[in-house]
């Protein structure tokens, strides 16, 4: 009897384990790398921010290789990973009490990057795992099923946690207010200036008893007449709109640098910023004097919000004309303190509008923190319910046994071996050129996709919600990009690696044009959004079979397959990492719509290191 239960202990079933593991596996990379950008942005973190900081989330990845004989060493793959599932789990619960508090970015960054140190390591110990709990049969059986959990993971991530957040961000807001701006030729509707030159000298009329709702100060429907403008006034009332919406001060705080700091900024970024601003830049210098005419919106709240709560509004253009934009004021947090202190926005017209318009505004406000902490929350029991499932159903292999080098000797020799014979390698420099340049584009539009699609269309966005991201980028684009991924497998395994991989890089980059139009355009149809995304990740799926591929084959004639992969993978996560770190700041230098164009443009170093590459024309064919 004995000898039976020890016997299912070992040779369990793989469909109890295979597919819960690598489902695990894909989620707190998904989180920290896409997830956590979304957030983030609603958030209200700035675009540099984000793609700089989230960016370093990529570092654990990358250096796994350096403590990956370290899991081999000290105790078995099985206690790795549902002790690292655990560990993951608290930290997901951890970051979700951190989002309400003041200064939640710094301690959130922080749990995350424990979060993706904790995930490499889980990633090694699933992946020896795997090759040890299976037979060669079964290993290649498998293969399929965990990429297709994997995928199943991304799709959780990036789709249902993206529009569940978004769905309790929008039942637990405030109610909306609309607004129509009507531009006309005619002065019927002349906007009242006195009130926007000292809105301090404004009465409010605030109904303290009324319910919790957003309130528009200044009417339902406003019209700004087609007239010039002065742009010395509108440059006085945007600066008088920052002071009044607290702006300013902010933006004073953040210049105390230490020396440094100073001597960095002035002699490398304030130069190189004001080069590419120069010749790239979305901000053109005008010599005309005069601009669009234009308006100002009030909102705000109508009753005091419960102390130590924030009550964020968002407030831009859902419909409409783009000649009629919001140029200040698109987004306030009220307190307790400021609630009666409403948001000032200026609403301007484009100087070259000739003919009447019309625009509809609207001003939202959800709950954004309690939704991600929500959410957070809900992957952290899951990680916990992880843990203890697979503490029961994991196998127990026979060849699952820590490793007997001792700390001395020959460990560091051995330590070593792998990576001097990685590098030793004929073609190890063009190998290494190729899997840092083939995703050059790629890497930098994953960061900035998401802000983009967030964004308003007064900030060059498209201004869709958080679970219209979750449902184009996450549903239907994730579904493409499992599509893509599975026709580049079959193409290569029927043609061979070598007679594909040209298509598979211009795949990669040529939808990027995608993006360039939707910047350009700013499609207001959520199916025209959608129907690009998933073109676009239908692209990269297809050519990233091709990325995929050469670093196994790469791999494949070494003694040390597992540790050479290992390696390549974290110059896969640098390649991602480094492009990441500048888009944001390249972005808000130049717009959306250069810096789509830019993306375009590094298909050149991509196609300059495949033409370098040297891949044997049977790979991948069936023997």
């Amino acid at each position: 009897m004995a000898i039976e239960n020890q016997k299912s202990k070992t040779s369990r079933s793989p469909w109890l384990w295979v597919p819960s593991l690598y489902y695990a596996e894909g989620i707190p990379y998904v989180v920290a790398m896409t997830v956590s950008v979304i957030m983030y942005k609603r958030l209200g973190i700035s675009n540099t921010d984000i793609a700089l900081y989230t960016s370093w989330l990529y570092l654990p990845w990358v250096i796994k290789p350096l403590w990956s004989p370290l899991v081999e060493i000290f105790g078995t793959k099985r206690r790795w990973i549902y002790l690292m599932q655990l560990v993951i789990g608290a930290a997901f619960a951890c970051v979700a009490l951190t989002i309400p508090v003041p200064d939640f970015f710094r301690y959130s960054l922080v749990l995350l990057w424990l979060i993706a140190f904790n995930s490499a390591t889980h990633d090694i110990a699933a992946d020896g795992f795997y090759i040890l709990g299976l037979d060669t049969h079964q290993q290649a059986w498998f293969v399929g099923i965990r990429s297709t959990f994997y995928r199943l993971s991304m799709l959780t991530g990036q789709g249902l946690l993206v529009m569940l957040a978004g769905f309790i961000e929008s039942n637990t807001g405030l109610g909306s207010v609309k607004m129509n701006v009507h531009a006309t030729v005619s002065e019927k509707f002349a906007i009242i200036q006195q009130s926007i030159a000292e809105p301090e000298k404004m009465v409010f009329k605030l109904d303290e008893n009324s319910e919790l709702k957003l309130c528009n100060f200044s009417g339902e429907n406003i019209g700004i007449p087609i007239l010039p403008c002065n742009k010395d006034e509108i440059t006085k009332i945007i600066s008088k709109a920052k002071e009044w919406n607290g702006l300013e001060t902010r933006k004073e705080d953040k210049t105390d640098k230490g020396s440094s700091s100073d001597w960095w900024k002035s002699n490398i970024t304030q130069p190189l910023e004001t080069t590419i601003s120069k010749y790239f830049g979305k901000n053109k210098p005008e010599i005309k004097k005069e601009t669009g005419n234009f308006g100002i919106v009030y909102v705000g709240l109508s009753r005091k919000p419960e102390k130590g709560s924030k009550i964020v509004v968002n407030f831009g253009q859902k419909t409409g004309d783009k000649s009629i934009k919001v140029i200040e004021g698109t987004r306030k947090e009220f307190t307790s303190e400021n609630w009666n202190k409403p948001l000032m926005s200026i609403i301007q017209l484009d100087p070259q509008l000739k003919t009447d318009a019309h625009a509809e505004f609207v001003a939202v406000s959800g709950n954004i923190r309690l939704s991600w902490s929500i959410v957070f929350i809900i992957i952290a029991i899951f990680f916990v319910l992880f843990s203890t499932y697979h503490f029961f159903i994991l196998p127990y292999p026979e060849s699952d046994k820590p490793s007997a080098y001792k700390l001395s000797g020959t460990l560091v020799s051995e330590f070593f071996k792998p990576f001097a014979s990685f590098f030793q390698k004929e073609g190890v420099i063009a190998a290494l050129s190729f899997i840092l340049l083939y995703r050059l584009g790629e890497s930098q539009l994953l960061k900035l996709a998401s802000p983009f699609m967030l964004d308003s269309r007064e900030m060059e966005g498209l201004n869709i919600t958080t679970g219209q991201v979750g449902l184009a980028y996450g549903t239907f684009g994730i579904l493409m990009l499992t599509i893509g991924g599975i026709v580049g497998g079959m193409l290569a395994a029927r043609h061979g690696l070598k007679k594909w991989i040209w298509w598979m890089a211009l795949s990669i980059n040529v939808p990027h044009l995608l993006y360039v139009y939707m910047s350009m355009c700013l499609p207001e149809n959520f199916v025209v959004i959608t129907a690009c995304v998933a073109l676009e990740q239908l692209g990269y799926g297809f050519g990233f079979a091709a990325y995929m591929l050469f670093m196994v084959y790469f791999a494949e004639n070494s003694e040390y397959k597992t540790s050479h992969y290992a390696i390549m993978t974290g110059f896969m996560a640098l390649g991602m990492m480094i492009p990441g770190m500048w888009s944001g700041w390249l972005q808000s230098l130049i717009g959306y719509q250069n810096f789509f164009i830019w993306v375009c443009l590094c298909i050149i170093p991509c196609f300059i290191a495949v033409s370098f590459v040297r891949i044997d024309p049977e790979f991948g064919k069936k023997k």
